[in-house]
C-alpha cells in the first residue's frame, strides 16, 4: 500500500544555508532516503521552497483570490513529502519515525487513495492532452 509522509516543522529550525550544520542535516537525509531507496520503499519525495514563496488560491462566489504566503499562520509548516510503498500501517508509521525531521517535527502518515482503473485512465488522458 502507498503511503504519504508529510513533513512537518518550523522553518526556524533548519540550519542555516551552508552552514557545517545544514551540511550535516543533508547527510541525514540523503542516508534515510537512501534506505528507503535499499528497502525498495521510495516511490518520490520532494521538498518545499519556504513558505515566503508560497500562494493560496481561493475561490469564492465564482471569484479567484490570492494571497501571498500559507493559507493558515502555524508555528509547523509543511516542508516537504515522500511518497512511500509499506506493506501496513505500521511499516508506514516505522519509516516515518525514522524520518531526520521526527525529533524536532511532525510526521503525518496518510494512506493514498486507491482510486478505481476509470479516474485512472481519464487522469492519464488529461494529463497526455
Amino acid at each position: 500500500m502507498r503511503y504519504l509522509l508529510l513533513i512537518y516543522s518550523a522553518e526556524s529550525d533548519y540550519a542555516p544555508e551552508g552552514s557545517q550544520q545544514a551540511q550535516d542535516q543533508m547527510a541525514q537525509w540523503g542516508a534515510y532516503t537512501q534506505a528507503l531507496i535499499t528497502a525498495g520503499a521510495f516511490k518520490g519525495g520532494e521538498a518545499l521552497q519556504p513558505t515566503a514563496t508560497a500562494t493560496t488560491v481561493r475561490v469564492r462566489n465564482g471569484e479567484r483570490l490570492v494571497s501571498d504566503g500559507p493559507f493558515a499562520e502555524t508555528k509547523e509548516t509543511l516542508g516537504g513529502y515522500y511518497l512511500i510503498e509499506a506493506k501496513d500501517l505500521d511499516e508506514a508509521l516505522d519509516w516515518a519515525a525514522k524520518c531526520p525531521a521526527a525529533p524536532y517535527g511532525s510526521m503525518e502518515v496518510r494512506p493514498i487513495m486507491e482510486l478505481p482503473p476509470e479516474y485512472a485512465m481519464a487522469m492519464s488522458q488529461a494529463s497526455s492532452a
